[in-house]
This record gives structure tokens, sequence and C-alpha cells, in this order.
């Protein structure tokens, strides 16, 4: 099992339980030859001594069986914990290495329950054998050595009914493992449903989808649970059957059993051991059988964790990246990118060179590929052909660290964390002060309305952002980005919530925060790019023009259709 490197921090606790298992087996196994005894030369020859004396040794035994199964379990549990939280570590680790391309192969919904329930299913049979698979084959060869030596042609009989309850527990455990696999698929796709219900409530509710999403979720739920009601009716054949082949087994070793005893060639005492044994070879074969239980949705859960950590990210650091001298230039050369699977390339033959103190806006009809064109400066994906280069630097050179600190990046979806406003700002620069958060509020015109909450910066963001409005989030996220003072400054699309006044406001702020650093701002707006040092006109992925609006609108048939479209009859100020 691939995981199981996992577990090397815990190798003493480990082999503790297992030395508390080997203890507690011992034990179990001593108690019938001291029981034998006290039968067979303490109540057949009615030495009351005798009976106190061994019936005191098992006490002892006992207690000492007691306590080892305590500490066994306590180890087990500390191991098991230990495990799954490292585990859980490392899954968000990786996850958080992955580039955007790696999270659409996967999926939100399936990462959560790969984090989370599949981790939980390994972490539980680590228990199950730290605690129960190590006792059961030491339970089994012991009692199974301890009854041979008992009575042999007795032993026959326990060695003929093995086989068949092997055959038994087999028979059902191949059948159950095709469903436990599929349950965690469709543990996935609930989850996802439900992840879809919950972010999508406003959407479902205005198109007045909520039966139809009501539906969805019934008939996800309804596939996991006939799956886990099938599985649940195996497994309910599947005891019975057990159940008989053992008491079958009992019944033929008392029957058997009492010929011998009556034909003197065994003792009374020796018998109920015997029986003893019987029960925790069979006892051990029913272990097993719980396992099959446990086992294959395990195997399932570790197969799929192992999917998510066996990804090799394909965007990751050089081994000696390189250290550009920070400026801000910022220059796309001869760049082609295609999205995975896509047959047509998102951007084609894009070339640019946009430097400090400028900014460069990038417009287009929706669909054109703005948004896919700044994201390959952060460097959330890699191109296919051509490069991207930061002060002369292909930024695959350079680590995704220290790319990523030059830029102040605003998404086209707003998006806050639950904590307080100071500490979503934060997020953008960790030690920034109560006074430089202020000051990027400001910027940002976004001081108004938070001097008007509760507790001003230090009030409680909820999940999402759901407790300000759009426009609202918008100027926080660019707060965000403002209070960093980083060489490049990426908006994408951030001004559509705001009204034209609080634009315009927010515009001439941004010059002046902006004046050293080189910026991108992509814009449905033609308002929003009239003053820029450079517009990059896209259609279809390619550059259909560049140059400042007046130049384009000479030159440009697209960028002319564009501002028709927006403009038509109004004398832009």
């Amino acid at each position: 099992m691939q995981l199981a490197r996992y577990l090397k921090p815990y190798v003493w606790s480990v082999a503790a339980a297992l030395i508390c298992t080997l203890l507690r087996a011992l034990g179990e196994l001593y108690l019938p030859t001291l029981m034998s005894d006290i039968v067979d030369n303490g109540i057949v020859n009615g030495d009351t001594a005798y009976i106190l004396k061994i019936g005191g040794v098992m006490l002892l035994v006992t207690a000492v069986v007691g306590v080892v199964g305590i500490l066994g379990g306590y180890f087990s549990s500390r191991v098991a914990a230990g495990f799954g939280r490292d585990l859980r570590s490392q899954i968000f680790r990786k996850v958080e290495g992955f580039s955007l391309h790696e999270f659409d192969q996967f999926g939100t919904a399936t990462l959560i329950t790969r984090t989370t329930n599949d981790v939980m299913q390994v972490q539980q049979v680590i228990i199950i054998m730290l605690r129960m698979m190590s006792f059961a084959p030491l339970m089994f060869v012991g009692s199974l050595i301890l009854a041979l030596a008992k009575d042999p042609p007795l032993s026959l009989v326990v060695l003929a009914v093995i086989p068949i309850l092997v055959a038994t527990i087999a028979s059902v455990g191949f059948r159950v493992v095709p469903l436990f696999k599929r349950m965690q698929r469709l543990v996935d796709r609930l989850n996802l449903v439900v992840r879809e219900g919950l972010t999508g409530i406003r959407v479902i509710r205005a198109f007045n989808r909520t039966e139809h999403e009501k539906e969805r979720f019934r008939g996800a739920n309804t596939d996991l649970m006939q799956n886990a009601i099938r599985v649940n009716q195996i497994m309910a054949a599947m005891m019975p059957a057990v159940q008989l082949v053992m008491n079958l087994g009992t019944v033929a070793v008392l029957w058997f059993g009492g010929v011998r005893v009556d034909q003197g060639l065994i003792e009374v005492g020796d018998l109920m051991a015997f029986l003893q044994y019987v029960m925790h070879i069979l006892f051990s074969l029913v272990v097993f059988s719980m396992m099959f239980v446990m086992l294959p949705r395990a195997a399932a859960s570790a197969e799929r964790i192992q999917e998510v950590l066996a990804v090799e990210p394909r965007i990751t650091d050089p081994e000696k990246p390189a250290q550009p001298v920070a400026r801000g230039t910022v220059e796309f050369r001869n760049v082609t990118f295609r999205y995975p699977g896509a047959a047509e390339p998102a951007l084609s033959g894009v070339s640019f060179i946009a430097r400090p103190g400028e900014v460069t806006a990038i417009v287009g009809s929706t669909g054109s590929g703005k948004s896919t064109l700044v994201n390959l400066i952060p460097r959330f994906y890699d191109v296919e052909e051509g490069a991207v280069l930061v002060d002369g630097v292909d930024v695959r050179s350079m680590s995704q660290e220290a790319l990523r600190v030059r830029i102040g990046y605003v998404p086209q979806a707003a998006l806050l964390f639950s904590g307080s406003v100071a500490e979503n700002i934060r997020y953008g620069k960790e030690d920034a002060s109560d006074q430089e958060i202020e000051h990027a509020l400001e910027t940002a015109q976004a001081a108004s309305f938070v001097s008007q909450m509760p507790q001003g910066i230090h009030s409680e963001i909820a999940q999402g952002g759901t407790n300000v409005s759009g426009g609202q989030k918008q100027r926080l996220t660019i707060a965000r980005a403002l209070v960093r003072r980083p060489e490049i400054y990426i908006f994408d699309d951030n001004f559509s919530a705001l009204d034209f006044k609080t634009e315009s406001k927010l515009r001439r702020a941004l010059l002046r925060e902006t004046t050293n650093a080189t910026v991108f701002i992509v814009a449905q707006r033609v308002s929003t790019v009239l003053n820029a040092d450079r517009i990059i006109v896209l259609d279809e992925g390619k550059v259909a023009g560049i140059g400042t609006h007046e130049e384009l609108l000479r030159t440009c048939s697209v960028y002319q259709e564009i501002v028709a479209s927006q403009l038509r009859g109004e004398v832009p100020a």
C-alpha cells in the first residue's frame, strides 16, 4: 500500500500497538488452558485450593489482557488519527500546488470527498488492522496449534470447517468490491449536486428551478442509497451463512468430542479448552469477514487518494529559478495557448510589451480570450507556444512565489473569505498595518461603506462575502491588491459591478497609486479604457488591433464596432 509511508512517523506507536496485541493474544490463548486445569485437576479432584489458585491466575491474566487491550486501543487510535491528519495535510498541500488544469481535471467536489471521506475510510481500516487484523492471525494460528496439541483427530473437524467458511466469505467479498468502488463515485456525485445547489441558490431561485434541483438531489441520493442497500443485502446474507457454518462446526466438535470423552481419549476440561480454541479460530475468520466489509471500500478510497498524490502538476518551479530585477515590464512574445482538450487555441500569435507607468487595456467580445491572456501572466496556465516574459525573463524560469509576489491580481469573480475586513485585505500583504489597509480602502472607494460597518475594518465578512453587495465585494478585492503595492496590477473586468460615478472616482484614484506600476485592465465598457496608454483588441483569440483609443477608432474595425455598440450617440467624457 503506497500510503503506508505516511505511517513512518508513528513506527514506535505501531510497534507498541502490535506488542499490546501480541500480549493480549497470548493471554487469550492461555486462559482456556487454565480453565482446562481447573476442571481436570481441581473440580474432578475436589481440590478447592487448586481451584482458587488457578482462578486467581485467570483473574490476573484477564486483568493484564484488559490493560494491554486498552493500551493497544490507545496506540492504534493515536496512529490512525495522526495518519489521517498527515494524509489530509499532504493532499491539501498537493492540491494547493495544482495548476488550474489539474483542478479542471478532478473537480472541486471530488477533491473535497477525497480529502475527507476517503481519508476517513482508510483511517478506520488502520485502527481495525492494528487492533483486529494483527490480533486475528495470532489467535487463528495459536488456537489451531493448541487445538492440534489437545486432540489431533478432533482437529480434523475444524480443518474441514475452515475451507467452507473461507469460501463463503470470499464469494461475498468478490461481489462487494465493485459496489464499494461505485459507492465512492456516487458520494462524489452527491457532493457535487449539494455543492452546486448551495452555491447557486440565488440562480436556482431566480429561475424557479428549486424543484429541478430537488429532483437532481433525490436522484443522486437514491442512487447512493440503492448501492448501499445492495451492499448491505450481500453482507446481510453473509453473516447468517457464516454463523451457520460456525454453529455447525461447534455442534460437530461437541458431537465427536463427546464420543471421545466417552471413550476416555480426551478429558472434559481439554474438550472445553478445545471448544474455546475452535471458537477463537472461527472468530478469527469472522474478523476476516468483517475486513471484507472495510477493505474493499478502503482500498477504493486509497486508490482515489493516491490518484491525487500521484499527479505531477504541469506548472512547477525550475531547479534554479531566475531572479530578474524588479521593474514590472511584461512582454508577450508570439503567445499561443490552448485549453486542454480544446479543438481551437484560446489565444494565437499574441505579441506586445507593457511597461511600468503604462495602462494596458484589453477589450473584445465575450470569449475572445481577455481573461485567458491575463491569467498567463501569474502563470495560472503555461503557454503552448511562445513566451510570457516579466522583466525580460520567461515566467517559466522564475519560481511561482517570486513571480506572483510582483503581481496584484483582482479576479473577475470577486471572492472574499470568512473573517474580518482587515484579514481579507491582509491576504494581499500579511504584515499590512491598519493605516495601510485604510489607505487601500480609501483608494478602492471602499472606505465609506466599511466605516459604516459595526466594527469598521474589524467587522466580520461572511463566507463568500454574502453580507456585502457585489460592488462592495469588487472594491474590497481591489483594495486587497492595492495594499500589496506590486510592480504589476491585473484588473480582470472588476468595474462591471460599479456605477459610472464610483468607477470614475476609482479610476482616478488608481492612476495616482499605480504611477510606477504596469497595469492591465480587462474591461467590457469602452468608457473604462478610453485613457489607457495601450488598448489591445482581441477577436477570437487573435490581436485585431493595438493602439490608443483615437488610433483604434481610425484603424481597427472590431474596435469601431465595440465603440459603436456602447457609445452610440454619446460623447465620452
